[in-house]
């Protein structure tokens, strides 16, 4: 007997949506009361969980599989992307129960980086916000140039973000 074929969930990952020059990834997160802390406010460490699940939907959408970058594919060390810097904000408090949305984009790449926009959002009002660039790097530590086609999908007409 064959397993039963696995369930494809509506918009898991979340979706992207094309912009003038852009590309941008919205995920939907609900607010649990695991995501707060004793007064009933989000966690500010929350932020950064749901800000690492869009930048990794929004990476795996644009054509990135995690899987075959962390075994190594095509001759390449296994590799992964990992957080070099982060410039954060915390705005406004989230609360028990809100459905907010998490926005990725790109701002800037280069050979071996790529650097992301990236909000948390209730009904369009920013609560919080982050710059984060992160590396490709082997699993020796070396820095690994980022895909062409990963590079590509950034891209799109009128971006102007994306450096060689």
């Amino acid at each position: 007997m064959s397993p039963p074929e696995p369930v494809h969930w509506p918009d898991l990952a979340g979706r992207i949506i094309q912009e003038v020059g852009a590309r941008r990834h919205v995920l939907p997160v609900r607010v649990y009361f695991e995501d707060t802390d004793f007064s009933g406010l989000v966690y500010h460490a929350t932020y950064l969980r749901w800000c690492e699940r869009g930048r990794s939907d929004f990476l795996r959408l644009m054509g990135n599989d995690h899987q075959a970058l962390s075994v190594g594919s095509g001759g390449r060390e296994p590799a992964a992307f990992v957080v070099r810097r982060m410039l954060i904000e915390y705005l406004k408090p989230a609360r028990i129960d809100e459905v907010l949305e998490v926005t990725t984009r790109a701002k800037e790449t280069t050979a071996a980086t790529l650097t992301l926009d990236q909000r948390v959002s209730r009904n369009g009002i920013d609560l919080f916000t982050a710059e984060v660039m992160v590396v490709l790097i082997s699993a020796s530590g070396k820095p690994q140039r980022l895909a062409t086609a990963l590079r590509e999908a950034l891209q799109t007409p009128g971006n102007p973000s994306a450096k060689s």
